[in-house]
């Protein structure tokens, strides 16, 4: 498998791992989409707005990539590549007899329908399933987020399920429409 850190391009778009020069414009995209996300996420402590908390998270994504945990990626438009505009991350990887990872992803309210995540997404589920070798990738989304549901779809994700009471998010267990993509071209390794 190969580890070296990830830059994953688009048409459009960049997804990279950060470094600690990206932690101002980390906050910034976060601080910007605050209230828009909210509704999506689970509820953010103060210090995750913080350089603190950033330098010390991003050892961790870090640390996580190399031991085969995680992939953690920002999403940049190559027109302005220090500019923050959403996040892809691929988490729990389990492997074994499973092979899989959760998929979540945020995209900033200004850059909504525009095929940013979409084109994203095609770019990081190849890299995931091609170099990482995963055999199933899961993601779920609130029944009301239909745009979310909706580009899950597009992307071929088939929902195999309704979670109740899933997730916290923003401070409340929430139903979840839970989703997966299997990899067509999975291969055993040795």
């Amino acid at each position: 498998m190969n580890k070296s850190l990830p830059r994953l391009e688009g048409a459009r778009t960049v997804l990279r791992m950060a470094t600690e020069d990206d932690i101002r414009e980390i906050i910034s995209y976060y601080t910007r989409n605050r209230e828009y996300l909210a509704p999506f996420e689970p509820r953010r402590g103060k210090d995750f707005y913080t350089y603190s908390y950033w330098y010390e998270e991003i050892e961790r994504r870090s640390y996580q990539f190399s031991s085969d945990r995680s992939l953690k990626l920002f999403l940049s438009k190559k027109d302005n590549l220090k500019k923050i505009v959403g996040s892809v991350n691929f988490s729990n990887f389990i492997r074994g007899s499973f092979q899989s990872c959760t998929l979540g992803y945020s995209l900033a309210e200004a850059e909504q329908g525009k095929g940013y995540m979409t084109e994203a997404l095609k770019v990081a589920i190849a890299y995931t399933f091609k170099d990482l070798n995963l055999h199933r990738i899961m993601a779920a989304y609130l029944p009301h987020n239909q745009r979310s549901g909706k580009l899950l779809k597009r992307l071929g994700f088939k929902v195999e399920g309704y979670a109740y009471d899933y997730l916290s998010i923003d401070d409340r267990w929430e139903d979840h429409v839970l989703t997966s993509l299997i990899n067509p071209n999975w291969q055993k390794s040795n």
